[in-house]
């Protein structure tokens, strides 16, 4: 059984995830700053057992609190002592001696891991994508390519953030790669020049089939592995180009076709979130030729309107814009398309790139659940930097040692079979009620609350300590979801639920 997290986000709010941090600058044993950086990244397990066997914490004098940039607010120490003591002794598996398992492919193409960069501001350059695959991204969607002038307005990010600051969506007015077609070129060049086996994945976005053709067929001759067709930019100034195109399965079909002209190696056809649904641009790019399909992109969106300036953000001199929405937030709505495209027959065979919120390796394994067979990340390196790879690699392959997984493809769509478009189907005669544990609970009475105004009353207080009234508890779980320690959990026996009198 794998053992439930001891350490989460919260236990660590107030670090804030330094370059080159000075805990670790500070501490002779080990690297506390990227322990603390594999708990915010769901990688507890394998960074504990990366620390030291003995707790050489117990009676240290805490240099690591002291040189903190936010001295005394960050308990690097408990928490070190926290991962040692108790996290490292219920590892079940010792550390992988390869990342093997990672393996996989696009289009039979060899990949070493399924992460790559996707299509945006972090992977438009030769140096940012030659320090991304230094780091150990198996590659990059460079930012998309066009043959058309590019006017960027600033600023054009603006984000909702969580309690510590932590961007949780975040909106983009941006648009495509500025530099010239002949500069991306000698780009492409150079990178499959010093990284021959890292994968180049081109980006493109043309405004007629002739040069939808011609970009393609470039992005080839000049290194490029794969192409992925834009059909879902929401920033584009004029009509017909991005979003525009991927909201008409028509038109899709058509540019697909014609990139396909162009080209011999492997096309994806990346596709727009803004539908009802996704599966008839998914087929109709099948139709046009394409090896496989890419999702999602951003969300349009407005976010942040000033009460005092009534803009919205980010506002460029008085005005702002719909724009794309991404980061963590919009994940449960990629995840709803990918299943939706992976569930599709006309995908059978089909390569599927999946993207939209991820940040840790969880993140990345709901999606290859979901049919993804690569994971794209964007806003996720622009929070925290190329390095969350570490974690992304390191993450999913501990859990595949843990779960005796010989290959991450075997995982791919491994969950599709639990999915339904539709309610219909589920169990609706039994409940799954509520446990609460009075050794975790604090008594601040949050499920009470939200029980009694937006549940059942099934929930009382007495002595500071809920207690479940049997009768009225319809097993909705909004308890367990405001609870703010863990207290509340699902307990673990269905039980019929009671007959109604007619």
């Amino acid at each position: 059984m794998i053992p439930k997290q001891i350490l989460k986000r919260r236990d660590m709010l107030s670090c804030l995830l330094c370059m080159d941090p000075p805990c670790s600058n500070a501490c002779p044993a080990m690297d506390p700053g990227r322990a603390l950086r594999s708990v915010w990244f769901d990688n507890e397990d394998a960074a504990a057992l990366r620390l030291p066997e003995e707790n050489v914490c117990r009676d240290c004098s805490a240099p690591c609190e002291r040189e903190c940039v936010r001295p005394g607010q960050v308990p690097v120490r408990s928490l070190m002592s926290t991962m040692i003591e108790k996290v490292r002794p219920q590892a079940e598996v010792a550390l992988p001696e390869t990342e093997s398992p990672l393996a996989c492919d696009i289009c039979g193409i060899p990949l070493e891991n399924p992460f790559f960069l996707s299509s945006s501001v972090v992977a438009s350059t030769y140096d940012m994508c030659a320090r991304a695959f230094e780091a150990g991204w198996a590659g990059a969607c460079f930012k998309t390519i066009c043959s058309f002038e590019i006017h960027e307005a600033s600023p054009r990010f603006s984000a909702i953030t969580g309690d510590n600051g932590s961007i949780i969506g975040f909106k983009n007015i941006e648009q495509l790669s500025d530099h010239s077609v002949a500069e991306n070129m000698e780009i492409f060049r150079r990178l499959k020049k010093n990284y021959p086996t890292k994968f180049i994945l081109a980006s493109i976005m043309g405004q007629n089939e002739a040069e939808w053709e011609e970009l393609a067929r470039l992005c080839e001759e000049n290194g490029a592995d794969a192409v992925e067709l834009n059909f879902s930019c929401p920033n584009m100034q004029e009509d017909g180009l991005g979003s525009d195109i991927g909201q008409i399965p028509e038109l899709v079909e058509q540019f697909t076709r014609a990139a396909k002209r162009g080209t011999k190696i492997p096309v994806l056809a990346k596709l727009t979130p803004n539908v009802a649904e996704m599966s008839s641009a998914a087929v109709a790019a099948l139709r046009g030729g394409a090896d496989g399909i890419s999702a999602i992109n951003t969300i349009k969106s407005i976010i942040g309107v000033n009460p005092y300036t009534l803009v919205s953000a980010p506002a460029v001199k008085g005005k702002s814009a719909v724009g794309g929405y991404s980061g963590n937030a919009v994940k449960p709505i990629a995840l709803r398309f990918i299943s939706e495209i992976g569930q599709n027959p006309a995908m059978k065979g089909k390569h599927l790139s999946g993207m939209g919120g991820i940040e840790t390796w969880k993140d990345a394994l709901e999606f290859i659940l979901m049919g993804a067979g690569s994971i794209q990340v964007t806003t996720a390196v622009m929070q925290y930097g190329y390095r969350i790879i570490d974690d992304l690699k390191d993450g999913l392959n501990y859990y595949l040692s843990q779960m005796g997984i010989r290959s991450v493809k075997y995982l791919i769509g491994a969950g599709l079979d639990s999915i339904s478009a539709t309610t219909d189907g589920l169990n609706r005669e039994t409940i799954l009620f509520p446990q609460f544990h009075p050794d975790i609970c604090v008594g601040c009475g949050r499920c009470v609350v939200s029980c009694s105004d937006g549940g059942h009353q099934a929930i009382r207080f007495d002595n500071r300590k809920p207690k479940l009234d049997g009768s009225r508890c319809v097993g909705c779980h909004l308890c367990i979801l405001v609870c703010p320690t863990g207290a509340a959990a699902p307990s673990k026996k269905r039980i019929p639920k009671p007959q109604k009198n007619n």
